[in-house]
């Protein structure tokens, strides 16, 4: 990141889109479908616009994939290629006699003018469960604490595939999910809408580029792989979980409902926000070895409005609470030959750190529901209710130059 980058545009110190983030999302508004954007400040620039005033011409890119209603084209040009727009676009922005400034009216969309859409065609979706402070909170809850944590997870990245096709953009309604579950004391399960709906806050990588079936990827050169990051949830309904998961894990309490932010942040972005990750006892096996710094220092919170009340803040967190890396993760994902493809998405887990007040989930805010959260007007939450609101925010900040993510922000429904 260059410190000394200034834009001739009006941008707040407080926003989440800098000069130094240029995330990449899809957009469309009332004059024109949808097409790629670029966030910067409280603008969108139409990289579709840029592209037809010539922009771009010297960098020999197909310029259709700006006009296409998903990134994955733009994306599968590779690396290099999204360097060298994001480096176009930082010139744009900084050279005082820039052409973008008498295009300005054409080019610079408001957001709040925008509507923003799902950024990839998601093919395929795996969770992990890589947070240990998350990992060892649910063991304890549920096997006591000298059993919190299975014999396998410290050797290895736990995760499920997931389903991609019910993955929605930010500000998407999601209704609550039905299914059967076994309430306390009861002789046979019951079926009906959940009563344990929770958020899950998490961050996802997006896969940037193919490899091969019967191929592995490995620690070293799995940043190759990852165009960028976005924030999830992971919508879980608990009482379904709970009855469903033995003996093949999670199922219908997960895929009804899954929400991304709708802006991917590129790994180039976040390069001065690196940082080690936690010291792994036992050591690793050999593939899963971490010798680089391959974690990152993200904050995250969580606000939940109830129907008719105001946000509040419940939970804030960290992406550095990540036991197992994004690059081990793949890593894992890839040992056995299995491929991966443009566009497949990679959930962190649940990042919770240590304190209360970090805990990434319901389940674990209020303890499977024993210890309720008070809310500012006088509401309790055990879990998520109907017309409640999560939005959750993440940013990094080094040095007064912010990098961010925006908001994911989904309200409940009742079920159908």
């Amino acid at each position: 990141m260059n410190t000394e980058k200034k834009t001739w545009l009006d941008i707040p110190e407080s926003s989440d889109f800098s000069i130094h983030n240029l995330p990449f999302g899809i957009f469309s508004t009332i004059e024109g479908g949808y097409r790629a954007g670029v966030a910067i400040g409280d603008y969108i620039m139409d990289l579709k616009v840029l592209a037809e005033y010539g922009h771009f011409n010297d960098l020999s890119i197909d310029t259709a994939v700006f006009s296409q209603s998903v990134l994955n084209d733009f994306i599968r040009l590779g690396k290099p290629v999204s360097r060298q727009v994001r480096q176009r676009l930082q010139q744009l922005m900084t050279q005082e006699d820039s052409p973008l400034r008498q295009d300005q009216a054409k080019a610079l969309v408001l957001q709040k003018e925008a509507t923003m859409h799902m950024p990839l065609a998601v093919g395929d979706y795996t969770d992990f469960y890589s947070s240990l402070e998350h990992a060892t909170n649910v063991g304890s809850m549920f096997r006591g604490k000298e059993n919190a944590l299975m014999p396998n997870w410290k050797h290895l990245p736990v995760a499920y595939h997931g389903r991609a096709s019910s993955i929605v953009v930010s500000g998407t309604p999601i209704h609550r999910p039905k299914g059967q579950s076994m309430p306390a004391g009861a002789e046979k399960p019951v079926m009906g809408p959940s009563k344990a709906l929770d958020f899950e806050l998490e961050m996802a990588f997006v896969i940037g580029k193919d490899s091969q079936l019967g191929s592995s990827i490995t620690v070293e050169e799995a940043e190759e792989y990852i165009f960028g990051l976005v924030l999830f949830n992971d919508w879980s309904a608990r009482d379904i979980q709970k009855w469903e998961y033995v003996p093949l894990g999670p199922f219908l309490g997960k895929n009804f409902g899954s929400s991304i932010s709708p802006w991917i942040v590129t790994l180039e972005a976040l390069e001065p926000y690196r940082m080690a990750g936690p010291v792994q006892q036992p050591e690793p096996l050999s593939y899963l070895q971490n010798k680089g710094k391959h974690n990152f220092d993200v904050a995250l919170e969580v606000s939940l409005q109830p129907a008719k009340g105001e946000a509040q803040v419940i939970a804030r967190s960290n992406f550095k609470n990540m036991y197992w890396n994004i690059c081990q993760q793949l890593a894992h994902h890839t040992v056995n030959g299995c491929n991966v493809r443009v566009g497949d998405l990679m959930a962190s887990g649940t990042l919770s750190g240590k304190a209360q007040d970090s805990y990434g989930s319901m389940l674990e805010l209020t303890w499977n529901g024993e210890r309720p959260l008070h809310l500012a007007d006088g509401q309790e939450r055990a879990f998520i209710h109907d017309h409640d609101t999560v939005s959750m925010r993440g940013y990094a900040d080094k040095e007064g130059r912010r990098v961010g993510f925006g908001e994911v922000r989904t309200k409940i429904l009742p079920a159908l």
